[in-house]
């Protein structure tokens, strides 16, 4: 079992005293630099554990206030050539360069995070088909986090079908695909949450041994410090 944070909630050499994995979440808004993540894997420890969230460009579309949470404008004539899985340029150049990325910081795993709005249309099913299909993915999992109204017999279908792991809050919903579990614990409405002494015993008997814990509220150091002490 592994257990961190999403993003960095103190100091990087602090953190990497204290766990042994994170999720990349800057990459969601802006990619950082090919020097910066160069120096990110060269301060980590040799063992430590980097996974990526991807950019948006690939799952949300233009209207989400994610954009603008990043300071990123897009002219109405291309707002419909990002998000969803689009089979566009944009999108695959998004993956593209979240790749190169994960190469560096040895990534093996990159999170795709949906918004609320994807929802399972025959068009986004198609999009989601013809990007999984088409990226050159072989040094990757695939975790895939849907949000908003999608059955379990339709993510199953797709895990299966797409090679890719079903990411889920634990405390909302059961992960339905992948021998390997990635739990994201976003601590409830805007991630204010801070978890009990019991329902971090409670997640300690929802993981597995190949689990990846990544909290994701507002009190995720203090949290995922905590849920360390109980599972150890």
């Amino acid at each position: 079992m592994k257990v961190g944070c999403c993003g960095f909630p103190v100091r990087m050499d602090q953190y990497f005293r204290e766990f042994k994995v994170i999720e990349i979440q800057r990459t969601f808004y802006k990619l950082p630099r090919i020097q910066t993540t160069i120096k990110w894997r060269d301060l980590a420890p040799t063992e430590f554990e980097f996974t990526l969230k991807v950019p948006q460009f690939i799952t949300h579309e233009p209207t989400s206030s994610t954009y603008r949470k990043a300071g990123i404008e897009i002219s109405s004539a291309e707002k419909n050539l990002y998000g969803s899985f689009k089979p566009t340029e944009q999108v695959f150049k998004a993956w593209d360069e979240i790749r190169k990325r994960a190469k560096i910081l040895r990534a093996k795993i990159v999170v795709f995070q949906c918004p609320a709005s994807f929802k399972p249309t025959k068009e986004n099913i198609e999009n989601m088909r013809n990007f999984f299909l088409t990226i050159d993915r072989k040094d990757f999992l695939c975790v895939w986090e849907p949000r908003g109204k999608w059955e379990d017999s339709i993510i199953m279908a797709l895990c299966k079908e797409l090679d890719l792991i079903h990411c889920v809050d634990p405390f909302l919903r059961k992960s339905v695909w992948g021998e390997l579990k990635y739990f994201r614990l976003h601590g409830g409405p805007r991630y204010r949450h801070k978890y009990t002494d019991a329902e971090l015993e409670a997640l300690r008997k929802k993981c597995e041994d190949e689990t990846y814990c990544m909290f994701n509220n507002r009190y995720m150091y203090e949290d995922a410090r905590k849920f360390k002490k109980i599972i150890s």
